[in-house]
């Protein structure tokens, strides 16, 4: 009984304002042994790597869309503003920053993804995160894997390093994947992570290191994403046109740092710093100690 009562607690705290879910089903979905994987534009996505990776698997795993959460209750439009199209010469329409759900079948077989997008929500984010496991309840979604990528003192030859925080940690040493010692300030992604494992989804954060010297998008990182995913939810993901923009963006960050000689310095002390922390560490390893290192270096 006590269990029912938490349940309806929180679907009471996944309505809207007006008392009504924010939520809408396309159709009748029925997935298969769904994992859901969310990415969100914004504060928790450096390089658009997250957001890249999601549309990239939209996109090329033919998605089709299944569900969507209203944007009324959850942003401030004169921050994340609504934007005008034109359908012909004098026709508009106002498309909103809404949380679009898509649902695509696993190559290979065997389950579907259903894949969640949007831009990072200004307000009422416990509301917002409730109605995410509602969705995910309502679904049947077995577990959840949130992108995420943030700046960090690492250069862009390196491999990318991968972080991940989960609600099991035997999840992280079966799949070979640091993990986080993170700190501080969070987004979306931390809050949602929260909300998910407290009510018992199974929850994986994966978040790629993005140099602070980047060029604004970053196929490289959102490439090391993937494939992190790819091991957690049993296949290989391979996106050749996202793994070619990955060549190029590291030809152009070579050019730039050729031709910036601050940038050049900055490189040069970062890859002195990797020597120092030693090199048999891994990259995600090699990350979080030269950026201890530059703190204390900082602090004295």
């Amino acid at each position: 009984m006590q269990l029912r009562r938490g349940r309806v607690r929180a679907d009471r705290r996944a309505l809207g304002r007006s008392g009504q879910s924010p939520l809408r089903i396309i159709g009748k979905p029925r997935p298969v042994r769904p994992a859901m994987i969310a990415a969100f534009e914004g504060w928790n996505d450096a390089g658009e790597a997250a957001s890249l990776a999601a549309a990239v698997l939209a996109a090329s795993w033919d998605s089709q869309p299944v569900a969507e959460i209203d944007p009324e209750d959850f942003f401030d439009f004169t921050e994340v503003r609504p934007e005008v199209t034109l359908a012909g010469t004098r026709s508009r329409s106002i498309e909103w920053p809404s949380t679009t759900v898509s649902m695509a079948r696993l190559p290979g077989g065997g389950r579907d993804i259903l894949l969640l997008r949007g831009h990072e929500p200004n307000l009422r984010w416990r509301t917002y995160c409730e109605s995410v496991l509602a969705l995910a309840r309502r679904l049947g979604v077995t577990e959840v894997i949130t992108l995420g990528a943030y700046l960090s003192e690492i250069t862009h030859s390196r491999p990318v390093p991968v972080s991940a925080a989960a609600s099991d940690d035997s999840v992280l040493s079966l799949n070979r994947l640091a993990a986080s010692a993170y700190e501080g300030p969070t987004g979306i992604v931390g809050v949602l992570g929260h909300v998910l494992a407290e009510a018992g989804m199974p929850t994986i954060s994966l978040w790629a290191s993005v140099p602070c010297y980047s060029l604004p998008v970053s196929p490289k990182a959102a490439v090391a994403l993937l494939r992190a995913c790819g091991g957690l939810v049993g296949a290989q993901i391979t996106v050749p046109e996202l793994e070619e923009q990955s060549v190029e963006y590291e030809r152009r960050m070579d050019q730039l740092v050729t031709e910036d000689d601050n940038i050049a310095a900055y490189v040069a002390r970062i890859e002195e710093m990797e020597e120092i922390v030693g090199s048999d560490l891994s990259a995600e390893g090699l990350a979080e100690e030269v950026e201890r290192y530059l703190r204390q270096k900082r602090s004295h």
